[in-house]
């Protein structure tokens, strides 16, 4: 068998690379403009590298029974990552992904085919312009990945776009979103703020050593109308190679004290990261 080999291509949001996993003779790792996007192990889907990858896992794992067929909107798309481990993991499941670029479709579809019974449906659009065309509790987890280069988009950080995404979710459903930020947390504080006036219950998925400011790094908010199973995510965070914190209730006040709720006027993305933080040479 010929050893796979890197695939470089310009997409439409910069220049995309598939680079093969030495210790995996069909897993690969997509990067956009140096910056790692998604891991994919066609022959593991289960298997994510990624550790906020790990935390979202968490949230679709705990979203019903296992096994249990889900209806999930994915708001960015990558290499598909999430919505193949959904298809593995809750076969039957009725997924839509939701990808702006549409040169990185073109190149996943080409390098990393899905099957045809996944039960996934990828289209090239604008996430909340697709999320605000969505019925009313149509969906029950939402999941939003969606990052301009290593950035996301200031039109996915407002109340507006979080009142959207309450609409579509049923009402045990979840929102997980992957965000990225360092102290102060200006960013992150605010979107605590502005996803806890669209829904009653939220949680933060975030490793210590990001929470406690010593460095940039990936935060997954949790938002749902209902409940959330804080402790079986707490028990499934803890036991990841590296741990995250739950942070709640009183904790995650306070780490939101003051903070502002988001309007279109004045959204903005998400901040810079210093350089390196994600970059892969």
């Amino acid at each position: 068998m010929d050893e796979p080999i890197p695939v470089t291509q310009d997409v439409d949001c910069g220049t995309a690379k598939l680079l093969p996993d030495i210790d995996s003779p069909r897993a690969w790792l997509l990067t956009v403009d140096g910056a790692p996007q998604s891991y994919v192990d066609l022959d593991d889907p289960t298997h994510l590298e990624f550790e906020y990858a790990q935390r979202v896992a968490h949230v679709l794992d705990s979203a019903a029974e296992p096994g249990r067929a889900l209806d999930v909107l994915h708001l960015g798309g990558g290499a598909l990552t999430l919505p193949r481990y959904v298809a593995a993991t809750r076969p039957g499941s009725r997924q839509r992904v939701v990808e702006a670029d549409r040169g990185l479709l073109a190149l996943v579809a080409e390098h990393l085919p899905l099957r045809a019974d996944s039960g996934i449906d990828v289209r090239a659009g604008d996430a909340r312009t697709e999320l605000e065309a969505a019925a009313d509790a149509s969906a029950d987890v939402i999941v939003a990945d969606v990052f301009g280069g290593s950035r996301v988009p200031a039109h996915l950080t407002s109340v507006e776009f979080a009142r959207s995404a309450a609409r579509v979710l049923r009402r045990d459903g979840r929102y997980a979103a992957n965000l990225a930020d360092g102290a102060p947390f200006a960013f992150l504080r605010s979107q605590v703020a502005t996803f806890g006036a669209a829904f009653a219950h939220l949680c933060l998925m975030v490793e210590p050593s990001v929470l406690r400011g010593r460095r940039f790094g990936n935060a997954v908010l949790v938002a749902s109308h209902g409940e959330l199973p804080v402790a079986a995510l707490v028990r499934r965070a803890a036991a990841d190679a590296f741990p995250a914190r739950v942070a709640h209730g009183e904790e995650l006040a306070r780490f939101a004290a003051g903070a502002a709720v988001v309007t279109d006027a004045d959204a903005v993305r998400s901040p810079e990261p210093p350089g390196g933080t994600f970059s892969v040479g």
